[in-house]
């Protein structure tokens, strides 16, 4: 490798590290402080790196914010799909799923997700870009689903993870003001038990 390309090189990496700093300072940001008291140079401080980068990176408070969610969620998949590929022969495959599930759509990915989501409500132009994020992780849900359950079949399997995603998504929403660990165990069970018998029906 020339010095030239080693020189570029080094570069990008600097680059994807300040990148990754940024998108992690946001995630804690929104997590901890809301979309509306969160602002750019909050996320600088919090990610150690310059006010001039931030700006280099991610220009707008939006773009900044939306890139970091999206991130996550990409992240919280691919852990997703190794966790699954991972699993032992006989493990119960629902089961996990559903646990794997629940496990990205609560905590700090959910409060993030959240609040983006209300500030898209009356900002258009955050809207804009929430939407379809919100759209495309909603489709990496169900092909990841699909996958995983080839064999799916019956009335209600095409709508069964849609069910799963929306019952988790409000659950997540409800255990945050009640903080109910043994509600949220009863009702996931309920959801297992649902997605075991439309697996079932599909044979």
């Amino acid at each position: 490798m020339n010095a030239l390309a080693a020189r570029r090189r080094t570069q990008e990496e600097r680059s994807a590290t300040t990148r990754a700093k940024l998108l992690d300072a946001t995630i804690d940001c929104l997590h901890e402080l809301g979309y509306a008291r969160t602002t750019t140079t909050d996320i600088a401080t919090r990610a150690g790196v310059s006010r001039g980068a931030q700006l280099h990176h991610f220009p707008t408070k939006g773009e900044l914010v939306t890139t970091a969610v999206e991130h996550l969620f990409n992240r919280r998949t691919e852990e997703f799909r190794n966790a699954f590929a991972n699993l032992p022969p006989g493990a119960d495959r629902v089961q996990h799923a559903v646990d794997l599930l629940w496990s990205m759509v609560s905590g700090p990915t959910f409060y993030a997700w959240l609040e983006l989501a209300v500030a898209a409500r009356t900002d258009p132009s955050l809207h804009q870009s929430v939407v379809p994020m919100a759209q495309r992780f909603f489709d990496t849900v169900l092909t990841t689903f699909h996958e995983l359950f080839p064999q799916r079949g019956g009335p209600y399997a095409e709508q069964s993870p849609a069910f799963a995603f929306a019952v988790m998504q409000g659950l997540a929403l409800e255990q945050m003001m009640l903080k109910d660990d043994q509600r949220v165990a009863r009702i996931l069970e309920l959801v297992k038990l649902l997605g075991m018998l439309t697996i079932s029906q599909s044979r």
